[in-house]
């Protein structure tokens, strides 16, 4: 495989970044583009949109208490943070697309085909009668 044909990937303090809002350079967009409409989108959706909330986490772990109860506040953030990133994931992921300079009406070309092929089964078991 040549450079030219390679996929840059972000080395880890541009993840970081990337992670947390910031854009890539240019010569990254088809590793951006796979990343937000790739097979594996939606999970990678939610571990990025994890990190943000380290810090938040690991501060949980300064508060005066038992580990107990400790944990549980990290794990009440959590869920929460998971609840507000899989509720925002549309947008997010439009916005991400946008600020690389990518269409933000982008889709995973199997989810299309899948979705054109069910709308073509229904249309057959359900004829239009006008």
């Amino acid at each position: 495989m040549t450079t030219q044909n390679k996929v840059r990937r972000p080395n880890p303090v541009q993840w970081i970044g990337y992670a947390c809002g910031r854009k890539l350079p240019d010569s990254m967009q088809d590793w951006v583009r796979k990343d937000l409409i790739g097979d594996w989108a939606i999970p990678r959706h939610m571990v990025r949109s994890m990190v943000p909330f380290i810090p938040i986490f690991a501060a949980f772990f300064l508060f005066p208490g038992p580990v107990w109860l400790r944990g549980s506040m990290v794990l009440l953030g959590l869920f929460l943070a998971l609840f507000f990133a899989a509720a925002y994931m549309e947008q997010n992921r439009r916005r991400r697309l946008e600020r690389h300079g990518l269409s933000p009406d982008l889709e995973n070309p199997k989810k299309v085909a899948r979705y054109h092929a069910e709308k073509a089964a229904y249309e057959k078991a359900h004829p239009h009668t006008f």
